[in-house]
């Protein structure tokens, strides 16, 4: 007899249309930041890494101070709010830039507020969604943020055309979105009075201090440890832009690399989530670390677009397999009480693994070529699939 699984909450709907609207925002701009970093603004491959990896490495850091602190204060909506709203905020700073600088201080002002609210949204799904159905929770939240990174792109395409190239004007249309999706955090949006899970207590004090950190436990480290070693195998997806600029892709269509990916990705993530409810997860992180492999070696050897395209679409399917299965792992094997925590440590190793990762893209691009871009991160992620067979076993 099947017994009906619960239907997902309106929380995590509504969570999932905030991560839509400020992903079309931000992908609006990242879509065509690498092309007007290197060609725009005259920016070297090795200060677009540095720039990525920074911004990015930031934002995964932060998570984890939010995410303790949405614990202690047990208000994981402000918080969260907070950071989309400082992400709004660092929108117009893309149109006013003239020069690199403001470039990085934009993006590095954008991060912080992806880190400030990433940790607490994602403990807050946790929160809302049943043990039952949280990879479908999480999947579903996935793909709805990824509808959000491919329209991003496409909205910017047909701006670039209709206005011939002006990247300020696409920049400013940016900002619109992303007031949307903080003004629906704000106000849309409500957690729980406490977090489900019968280990849960009434009054936690949390500080992020050794006994915490004990406290996740074995299995949630080695999840981390997993995470960390799949984000050093996986650089920013700016280089896929700059692969396709590299052969030759008119500049309008820049953002149609990362409409490809996250097509790809989209479609893949709820069916993922779901079938991690029902199969060990670490099965399906295992064939998202063979597409990572598999996309690096086409693109290392990439000739022409359409090559480059099936490297782009592979590109996809790793995100699909991966990121929504991280973090049901993450829910499932934290205590309920420390999730805010969890997801923060989470991030802060995957964190220092994305600086490391896309500064090294960036030097190995500037002074050997993509191949060796591409080609060292084929052998980072074959070593990611033998570090997380081991970090894994058993979950």
């Amino acid at each position: 007899m099947n017994v009906a699984r619960p239907a997902i909450p309106r929380g995590v709907w509504i969570l999932g249309f905030v991560s839509l609207l400020m992903d079309v925002s931000s992908e609006m701009i990242h879509g065509l930041l690498p092309v007007y970093l290197t060609v725009g603004l005259g920016a070297s491959a090795l200060a677009l890494g540095l720039i990525e990896g920074v911004a990015e490495s930031t934002a995964l850091i932060v998570k984890v101070f939010s995410g303790t602190l949405s614990d202690r204060w047990r208000n994981r909506q402000g918080i969260a709010a907070a950071g989309y709203g400082l992400a709004a905020f660092s929108k117009p700073l893309f149109a006013l830039a003239t020069g690199p600088g403001l470039v990085f201080g934009a993006r590095f002002l954008d991060r912080i507020g992806k880190g400030i609210r990433g940790a607490p949204r994602d403990a807050l799904i946790a929160d809302l969604a049943p043990p039952e159905i949280r990879g479908a929770a999480f999947g579903l939240r996935q793909t709805l943020d990824t509808v959000g990174a491919f329209a991003g792109p496409l909205l910017a395409i047909a701006l670039m055309l209709a206005w011939h190239d002006d990247f300020k004007a696409v920049f400013w249309v940016a900002v619109i979105p992303a007031v949307a999706s903080f003004l629906l955090i704000a106000f849309g949006v409500r957690e729980p009075a406490h977090p489900r899970g019968a280990d849960a207590p009434a009054a936690p004090r949390v500080r992020f201090d050794r006994a915490t950190m004990k406290s996740l436990g074995t299995a949630f480290w080695g999840v981390a440890a997993a995470g960390a070693a799949l984000t050093l195998a996986r650089f920013s997806e700016a280089f896929l832009v700059l692969r396709a600029s590299d052969l030759h892709l008119v500049e309008a269509y820049a953002p149609a690399v990362l409409v490809a990916m996250n097509v790809v990705y989209s479609a893949v993530a709820y069916p993922v989530g779901k079938l991690a409810d029902r199969v060990a997860p670490r099965v399906l992180l295992f064939w998202g670390v063979a597409f990572l492999a598999a996309a690096d070696l086409v693109l290392a050897f990439s000739g022409s677009l359409a090559a480059a395209g099936v490297g782009i679409a592979l590109w996809g399917l790793h995100m699909g397999f991966t990121q929504g299965v991280l973090a049901a792992m993450v829910a499932h094997t934290a205590p309920a009480a420390l999730r805010g925590t969890a997801f923060g440590v989470f991030n802060l190793a995957s964190g220092v693994a994305m600086l490391a990762s896309s500064a090294l893209a960036g030097a190995l691009w500037t002074w050997f070529g993509p191949a060796a871009t591409f080609g060292a991160g084929a052998f980072f992620a074959i070593a990611c699939g033998a570090i997380t067979r081991v970090a894994v076993r058993g979950t």
